[in-house]
């Protein structure tokens, strides 16, 4: 009589890479049927369905090729900002309680489950209409649990990035993504469930948590930690398979990223910078290399130069700006890459 095994068979990796890519055609296909409800629903009720931009991103919401960006060498020396210190921030281990249990609650609550839901969410509800002017003063009242290296206010840091980019010389669309790069964290007063799900640094879900994502130790509370489908190197993604197909935990980033590429005027850089200037493990740490493709490489460069002003114009030695005086230019700024001026949040 031959005795039954109890053993478990494994996936293969060949397995493993199938599975992977039908989940991402399957999210890719949630993501399509989302928008054809948004329409139906529109035309049910006579509205005009706001139309979903290519999956490339050098189109605009309406089809029509975008403005291509300026020739910029990246790595050119930072004149503003030279003398500032890199290592006097994001200083975590010197970081309040308020920062570290903003990490330990965002660790826990970023699954896959529930940044499914909050896409359906944004696909398929307008939470305010507003001028991107109107959004930035509206912001000024929260204060970030998650950032260890400043106070200030919203649109203070808003305008001292925009400003060091400015006086740099660098495109006018450059200047407009320091303004906005935060504007996302309106979730906070829309339908967020918290600070968790609007600001602090981003990371894939759906895939390992590495090590390289600040205070990791912290993920083992998030009930996919331990999942077999997401636990792995690339879970339910593939080799070089681009950032666009992977799910970065929820937050201002991946909304304000939707509603510039859907309202906007400006180039896939500038797109790239406000998508992933969060994304520390990756622009910062060098880590997930192994889910770029060849367009998330031309990308890096510009997302880490952005984010050399992002964070250290928090600087104490900045100037303190007029918000009166500089309004009038930062205005026609907006209004020249945001021509529909009220935009659906």
């Amino acid at each position: 009589m031959v005795g039954t095994s109890n053993k478990v068979l494994k996936p293969t990796r060949q397995e493993d890479d199938k599975f992977a890519k039908k989940s991402g055609v399957l999210l890719e296909k949630l993501d399509n049927k989302i928008l054809e409800i948004n329409q139906l629903k529109a035309a049910a009720t006579k509205e005009t369905p706001e139309p979903e931009s290519t999956t490339k991103d050098e189109f605009n919401s309406d089809g029509e090729e975008m403005e291509p960006s300026e020739a910029i060498d990246w790595d050119d020396k930072i004149s503003v900002l030279q003398n500032v210190d890199p290592n006097a921030f994001r200083q975590y281990e010197l970081a309040c309680d308020r920062v570290k249990l903003f990490y330990i609650e965002q660790h826990e609550k970023q699954t896959v489950a529930y940044n499914i839901q909050a896409r359906i969410n944004f696909k398929t509800k307008t939470r305010a209409k507003m001028s991107v002017w109107e959004g930035l003063e509206k912001l000024n009242k929260l204060l970030d649990d998650s950032d260890p290296d400043t106070e200030l206010s919203q649109i203070d840091h808003a305008l001292q990035t925009a400003e060091a980019i400015r006086r740099d010389k660098k495109p006018r669309w450059f200047q407009l993504v320091g303004l906005i790069h935060d504007l996302g964290k309106l979730l906070y007063f829309f339908d967020s469930q918290g600070q968790w799900d609007v600001v602090g640094d981003t990371f894939p879900v759906g895939c390992k948590f590495l090590k390289k994502i600040i205070f990791a130790e912290t993920f083992k509370k998030n009930s996919d930690f331990f999942n077999p489908l997401y636990n792995t190197k690339y879970g339910i993604y593939y080799k070089n398979c681009g950032l666009d197909k992977v799910m970065l935990s929820w937050g201002h980033d991946e909304y304000m990223y939707h509603v510039a590429k859907r309202n906007s005027k400006l180039p896939p850089e500038a797109l790239a910078m406000i998508r992933y200037h969060s994304f520390y493990p990756w622009h910062k740490e060098n880590a997930y290399q192994y889910l770029m493709n060849e367009d998330d490489k031309k990308m890096l460069s510009a997302v880490r130069a952005f984010n050399k002003y992002d964070l250290y114009s928090k600087s104490d030695d900045q100037p303190l700006l007029d918000v009166k005086e500089l309004k009038g230019y930062y205005l026609d700024l907006i209004d020249e890459y945001f021509p529909t001026k009220i935009i659906e949040f």
